[in-house]
Formats: structure tokens, C-alpha cells, sequence
């Protein structure tokens, strides 16, 4: 039988349930209509031209191209529109960053080192391993604390005049530690002036605010969907000075650090995503902030044997619920709380898909069952109060429906 096949009797025995409630915005986000509306002249009214190429269709894509990068821009505090490069993901942007700049000769030296923290999202950290398999750059992982976060103290050991590069995240994907970042920087450049500081700020672009001047950063992932953008959309701001070769080779359009014809439609849908987020964006971050801890808190009142993880105080994302549920494998938990239509994640989708425990969790000292049994909920301000009273009413019942068929026993 196909896989398509197979697929479909999933669903039909699945079925539709009454309510659904979608918070699984880590892996995948539905966009709203207007964002959809936004992107619909591209394909066939406006802007359908090739971006370089002069006539009125290229003209039309090439303004929309820049009128995104503009915007962009302005919300990072960057000051050049040109020092932002749209790739299709953050993947991709993440990619362009660690592998872009390595591959310049320039860039590295015999010898020459890129550190990490043990958090990192797997797209920086596998294109940073991959970059020791290439040019012979040794990396190294900063461990993090219980919660996530860096220590500035002790990352200072870590970097020296060899350190090329260091990618930190701004906010983890997984469990949503917002680290300090502008102190890690400072620490870093007086250390090494030379070193080149790259951010992954997928998870933090649209929840919290970034002026990358002031932060002194020298290169910010962002991606389209975490911020109710279509998927197929990152952006990479790259200082003005630092260099990078394009890790890709082909025809080279308007973006000359990643080659390709830019997909106009769905950059215009990203810059109306990045238009709603940032159009109340104070009001709207309390306002999730304020669903995430009525559902955290929730979760911990009512459901035994639970832990939190990551932080627990200001120094979390707005939008992060990450919950590990003891004695309950959290692959089996999501399929029992997709049947009542709550739908979330065990781990982040990188980590699921290849049957491994989240190395996130493992960094902050979880246990491989503990790991196993997280489960991840992101927030947004689609969803409201009757949506989490909704799952804090089923989450209870599912979990003691499969601790009692499961083999676990309480220590």
C-alpha cells in the first residue's frame, strides 16, 4: 500500500473532531487570511515577473522583494535593507550563515574554532559539524544550566584568539530560555574583537525586541512561519563587512548570497505576517504571555508528576509551554490528545522524526524518560481562554488513560 494510502485511513479512522485547537506553531502554523489574501496577486495579477529582469512584472516583484527587506529591517534596527538575504527557511538562512562564512578562506585559519551552545537549533548545529568535516574547524558546545541558559562567566573560557565563529540563539525553540545576550556578545568581542557573532532569532523575532546594533550582532536568523508566515520563507541579516561565500551555486537573482529566483508571493505574505505581529506587539506579547501561564500553571495544578522545562521567570518566551508528563511516552500523549482535537508536539519535529530524546532536554539534565515524555505547546493570539480551559480539561484524562495501560512505574 502507498504511503498516500496509508496516510488516508490514518485520517479517516481519525476523523474530525467537534473542536480543534492548534499549537504545534514550532513545526508548521496556518495562515491567516489576510496574510493568504496578501500573497494571492503574485501568482497571477502582479509581480509574477522575475525579480531582476526589467519589464513591469520584474519591476512590480523586485518592489515587493525590497519593500519586505525594508520592513525587515526596520524592525531589527538594522540600518541597510541590502544587509538582508531572504532564503526559503530558517534552515536555509541558519546554513547560509554557519557554512556561507566558513567556506570563506578568508574567514578561517588552521586551527580555527566555532562555538556553539548544547542547545543550538540542529540547523546550526550539523551545518557546524559539517564545516569541521570540510575545513578541519573544531567545535565546541558551551553547556547550558538547568533552565537554558548560558553562563557568561563560564562561557569566557571557551572562546580565544583562535574562535572564528559563535552561534548562540536569542530564545530556545524548544523550551524558550531567552538568554543574555547582548552580555555573551560583549564578553565574546572582548575576548576576540575579530569573532563573528551569528544568532539564530527564529523564535524570538516577533516576541520580543531586537536591535541588532545595540545588540552588536554580525548575523540574525529569522523564518517566516513563527511568525504566522507562510512556510517557505527565512531571512538572514548579515553586517556589512562580514563575508560569506554562498554555500550554493546557480544564477544568482536579487539575493547574491543565495542563488535562485526569489518566491515573491510568499515573501509578501511574510511581510504582511511581519506587518500584523509587529502592529500591537506589546499588547499582544502580554496577552499571550498571560494564556501561557494560566495553561503552564494549569498543567502543574491538576496533572501529577510533571516538570517544567525551562525558565520559570521573565527570561521566557511568551509563547512556550514545554511540559514533561512522567510515566507517558509523549509521541502516544500527542495522538491521544490529537483524537480530541488539541493539537502539539513531542519535542520539536527535528528531534521526533528521528526517534531520539530532544538534546535540548538532555542538556538541561533530563533524563532520556523525561525527555521522552515532553510534550510542547506554542501560544499565539489566535488562540483564547475557552481554548486553554478546553485543553486543561482533557490534557488530566489523557494522561491517566495511557499511565494506566503503560508499563512505567512510579520510583
Amino acid at each position: 500500500m502507498r504511503i498516500s494510502s496509508k496516510v488516508r485511513e490514518l485520517l479517516k479512522e481519525h476523523g474530525r473532531p467537534a473542536r480543534e485547537i492548534y499549537f504545534d506553531l514550532e513545526n508548521g502554523v496556518w495562515v491567516p487570511r489576510e496574510v493568504v489574501e496578501a500573497m494571492l496577486p503574485f501568482f497571477n495579477e502582479r509581480g509574477y515577473g522575475h525579480p531582476s529582469v526589467t519589464h513591469k512584472p520584474g519591476w512590480e516583484a523586485l518592489e515587493e522583494v525590497y519593500l519586505a527587506k525594508e520592513l525587515v529591517a526596520e524592525t531589527i534596527g538594522a540600518v541597510d535593507p541590502d544587509d538582508i538575504s531572504f532564503t526559503h527557511s530558517g534552515t536555509e538562512a541558519n546554513n547560509l550563515a554557519i557554512l556561507g562564512f566558513t567556506a570563506k578562506k578568508d574567514n578561517r585559519r588552521r586551527g580555527g574554532k566555532i562555538v556553539l551552545s548544547a542547545i543550538e537549533h540542529l540547523s546550526v548545529i550539523f551545518p557546524a559539524e559539517h564545516a569541521s568535516e570540510l575545513f578541519g574547524l573544531r567545535v565546541q558546545r558551551v553547556p547550558v544550566d538547568e533552565y537554558g541558559f548560558v553562563d557568561p562567566e563560564l562561557f569566557k573560557y571557551y572562546v580565544d584568539k583562535d574562535t572564528v565563529l559563535v552561534s548562540i540563539q536569542l530564545v530556545n525553540h524548544e523550551i524558550g530560555a531567552v538568554q543574555k545576550l547582548k552580555e555573551i556578545i560583549d564578553v565574546a568581542k572582548s575576548i576576540n574583537p575579530n569573532v563573528v557573532f551569528h544568532t539564530d532569532a527564529a523564535d524570538a523575532y516577533g516576541w520580543i525586541p531586537i536591535d541588532v546594533e545595540r545588540l552588536g550582532v554580525d548575523m540574525l536568523t529569522i523564518s517566516s512561519h513563527k511568525v504566522h508566515g507562510p512556510r517557505g520563507v527565512g531571512a538572514l541579516y548579515v553586517r556589512n563587512g562580514v563575508l560569506l561565500e554562498p554555500p550554493l551555486k546557480g544564477q544568482l537573482s536579487v539575493e547574491k548570497l543565495w542563488p535562485g529566483v526569489e518566491n515573491v508571493p510568499l515573501i509578501a505574505g511574510f511581510r504582511k505576517a511581519v506587518e500584523i505581529s509587529f502592529k500591537d506587539f506589546e499588547n499582544r506579547v502580554s496577552y499571550v504571555k498571560a494564556l501561557r501561564d494560566k495553561l503552564m500553571n494549569g498543567i502543574v495544578s491538576t496533572v501529577p508528576e510533571v516538570l517544567v522545562n525551562g525558565p520559570l521567570n521573565e527570561l521566557r518566551a511568551a509563547n512556550n509551554v514545554n511540559v514533561s508528563f512522567l510515566r507517558v511516552e509523549g509521541e502516544a500523549l500527542t495522538v491521544e490528545l490529537s483524537l480530541h482535537g488539541i493539537y502539539a508536539s513531542s519535542g520539536s519535529a527535528c528531534s521526533s522524526r528521528i526517534l531520539e530524546p530532544s538534546h535540548v532536554l538532555l542538556a538541561i539534565g533530563r533524563k532520556h524518560e523525561e525527555a521522552h515524555g515532553s510534550i510542547l505547546f506554542k501560544l499565539s493570539k489566535h488562540h483564547g481562554e475557552s481554548d486553554i480551559d478546553y485543553t486543561l480539561e482533557t490534557i488530566p484524562k489523557a494522561v491517566e488513560r495511557l499511565r494506566a495501560i503503560s508499563s512505567w512505574k512510579s520510583d
